[in-house]
């Protein structure tokens, strides 16, 4: 259950549409940090951009796709002027030539292992396929660049209850030994809601607690 008063700071961080702000395809090209970011990482075809819409509200904010590496920014969302969504390209598999695949994940890891104000990633993972070696990768890569994160399953309604527990216990044990991690992963459904409601406060706190410490 979500603390009330978390719940109203979540109503009130997205009371307001949220709004692109850029895309940027060179670390040149990224806003000034003086506000907390959270970015959304994950492997091509995660559900990334569904999550964001979820999160927002608003369907059409994030582009989705059912093809593996449309996005190929990184795109900026701002909710009330005091948090930023970073939507990355996916990692991993994506129908994009080889060369420019490579170029989007040395721009994705460069973002996360640098950016001061990154106040937390969130990395996604396909509640039907667990996680693979590339978001190990990314994992250890937020450990040692002290950035917190927290693994989030998306897709969950397409996936039987038990094995879901199962994979939830699976990460949990696995995250508790894992540098920089939060120790449960989080289960959502962009299509059925589940676990929105959660995110939400947890972002709402990020806003206000970094947003104190900026």
């Amino acid at each position: 259950m979500v603390d009330p008063i978390l719940d109203e700071d979540a109503r009130l961080l997205f009371a307001r549409p949220a709004r692109f702000l850029l895309g940027v395809a060179a670390l040149d090209q990224l806003p000034a940090a003086d506000l907390p970011e959270v970015a959304f990482a994950g492997r091509s075809n995660v559900g990334k951009s569904s999550l964001i819409n979820a999160l927002v509200g608003q369907g059409e904010l994030a582009r989705t796709s059912n093809t593996p590496g449309r996005t190929q920014q990184l795109n900026f969302f701002v909710l009330d002027g005091r948090l930023r969504l970073v939507d990355l390209p996916g990692y991993g598999y994506a129908q994009a030539p080889k060369k420019l695949v490579a170029s989007w994940q040395a721009l994705i890891f460069a973002y996360l292992r640098g950016r001061p104000n990154l106040a937390r990633a969130l990395v996604l993972v396909d509640a039907r396929h667990g996680l693979k070696a590339t978001d190990e990768a990314v994992m250890a890569m937020l450990g040692e660049a002290a950035v917190p994160f927290r693994v989030v399953l998306t897709k969950a309604d397409l996936v039987r209850k038990g094995d879901l527990a199962d994979l939830g216990l699976e990460l949990s044990t696995r995250l508790r030994r894992a540098a920089g991690a939060l120790p449960e992963p989080l289960v959502t459904s962009a299509r059925t809601r589940d676990g929105i409601d959660a995110l939400r406060a947890e972002l709402a706190l990020l806003a206000a607690t970094a947003g104190k410490g900026a």
